[in-house]
């Protein structure tokens, strides 16, 4: 199964290796640098999984989220990246799509299992 996933970061650095990495295990990735981009991407684009910064211009990771869970037919499977030690209330979750809450800096291979592992229990149907 191919699987597009859009990758938001404002942080070139991390966008990149993260895009390496998903294009290196055979998925299709799009990339966006702030909030308001990856938005207007995965409207046009319809990615079927979503790794983005929390805190990003523009629009907060978990914005992003809801406005596209509100707006879009299907919830798009989420994994939601934080500055370490950055505590997020699973109250500001639980109504989202998101999987996962990673805290930066993070392990690629560790982000691509949980990727892999939302695929194989059928998060992505």
């Amino acid at each position: 199964m191919t699987c597009k996933v859009l990758v938001a970061d404002d942080d070139a650095y991390i966008t990149n290796v993260v895009a390496r990495k998903l294009q290196n295990a055979g998925l299709d990735v799009i990339v966006a640098m702030d909030g308001r981009e990856a938005y207007e991407r995965a409207i046009a684009e319809r990615p079927d999984f979503l790794i983005t910064d929390l805190q990003m211009p523009g629009m907060s990771g978990l914005e992003l989220s809801a406005r596209l869970t509100a707006e879009l037919p299907e919830p798009i499977p989420t994994i939601l990246l934080t500055a370490k030690g950055f505590e997020i209330d699973r109250t500001d979750t639980d109504h989202l799509p998101i999987l996962h809450v990673m805290s930066k800096p993070f392990s690629p291979r560790e982000l691509l299992d949980n990727v892999r592992g939302a695929v194989e229990i059928g998060a992505l149907s």
